[in-house]
């Protein structure tokens, strides 16, 4: 029995990067030897066990041959036969097939060390394209590499392309799928994500609404970048810098969609695109089932991100309106999360990244004012019911009103 910690423990050692996961992979073993040693048995497709102290995931060697669509149609075969450079071999890049001991000897028969240092994402055989999943692996390592210089090699990027026209990227669930879009999303350049989609064909397979986005034009007095796929990216990008959740970051990437629907006689015009966009939000929502907590916010975001961007001269009835669809009493944490997305909104244009955003303070100024409204004294008046309701609506409407004489 020989045991080798590899993937991104090796990887990110070599880049000099904190290693937080480790994986190890065990040749020569049998799944009654691991049990014999403690080992407890997780994998119900393959033999992978916790360790009995460390709790850390190890494999038994094995390799895989593709049986039929998607990301689960593979066979898997363990043995005490399966060499550590077959087990290497069936991973997706070279610079996830490195292996070492625990003399940190390494083991590289796919030259990942090397393309470490070239600064590329290269695929370690052809068996890379049986695997659609890859496809947005690839693009979510691009995501978090790009900062160190990190691309995707040509012949890598084809046969992604190659993947993205096959059909098969059709037969990935949608847990799957989100689970590396979120991933992707939370990385330090998400934007770097989406372009890679969108440059191997991926993009417009998975998400077209966004795809969409690309080649239509907005007023370039509000938008000196112009183009709406831009744009959005540059929101993404600021969402990142900005360190923000991934409810607001999934709710940047889908708060445009509306545009891609607009008729090009009304371009770079998009009337009404917020209300237009809900039923492309909600779809892409649906698509990748995406946590209720990001679907509201898209939503949310989608249908009123202009009331953010207009705040300062909305009608105090309005702004009532607005609060009240955020439900701000009982979610105050939501309705930051919008102001955040508006802010990244603002910010993602070509030549006003930095420029201020007083839009910000004032909604959530408005938001206290509004939360100072009591319940009990109008209980005390003997308002109750729809009555009680109309009367608390009232007096928020009235502290709405001094809120913006004050402001």
């Amino acid at each position: 029995m020989q045991i080798y910690k590899v993937g991104g423990a090796v990887r990110d050692r070599l880049l000099g990067k904190p290693v937080t996961d480790i994986d190890w992979v065990v040749v020569g073993a049998t799944t009654e030897e691991m049990l014999a040693k403690g080992f407890r048995p997780v994998g119900a497709d393959f033999p992978v066990f916790l360790h009995p102290k460390s709790g850390e995931e190890y494999a038994l060697a094995r390799t895989e041959r593709k049986s039929g669509r998607g990301y689960g149609g593979f066979t898997f075969h363990a043995s005490t036969e399966v060499t550590l450079e077959e087990d290497l071999i069936r991973r997706d890049l070279t610079i996830n097939a490195m292996a070492e001991d625990d003399q940190q000897n390494l083991t590289d028969p796919y030259h990942g060390q090397r393309d470490l240092e070239a600064r590329l994402l290269r695929h370690v055989s052809p068996a890379f394209a049986e695997d659609p999943l890859r496809v947005l692996r690839v693009a979510r390592f691009a995501a978090r590499y790009a900062g160190l210089g990190f691309t995707v090699a040509p012949e890598t990027l084809e046969l992604m392309r190659q993947l993205s026209e096959s059909g098969e990227l059709e037969a990935l669930t949608a847990e799957r799928s989100w689970k590396e879009i979120s991933r992707a999303l939370m990385e330090d350049q998400p934007q770097v994500f989406i372009e890679v989609l969108r440059e191997c064909g991926a993009l417009k397979v998975l998400m077209p609404e966004v795809d969409a986005l690309f080649g239509v034009p907005q007023p370039e007095a509000h938008h000196p970048e112009i183009d709406t796929g831009v744009h959005t990216l540059s929101v993404l990008e600021q969402a990142a810098q900005h360190k923000q959740s991934l409810t607001v970051r999934w709710a940047c990437l889908l708060h445009d969609l509306g545009k891609g629907l607009t008729p090009e006689e009304e371009w770079p015009r998009h009337i009404a695109h917020e209300h237009k966009g809900l039923k492309l939000i909600k779809a892409v929502n649906e698509r990748f089932k995406a946590p209720k907590d990001c679907q509201e916010l898209a939503l949310l975001v989608g249908e009123y991100h202009t009331h953010g961007h207009r705040a300062l001269e909305l009608k105090p009835s309005t702004l009532l309106e607005l609060l009240q669809s955020f439900d701000i009493y009982r979610r105050p944490q939501r309705f930051e999360e919008f102001i955040a997305a508006c802010e990244m909104d603002a910010r993602g244009r070509k030549g006003l990244e930095q420029r201020s955003y007083p839009q910000a303070d004032y909604l959530r100024g408005a938001a206290n004012a509004a939360r100072t409204v009591a319940v009990q004294p109008l209980l005390e008046k003997g308002f109750k019911g729809p009555e009680l309701g109309e009367a608390i609506k009232r007096e928020r409407l009235k502290v709405l009103k001094t809120y913006k004489e004050k402001a």
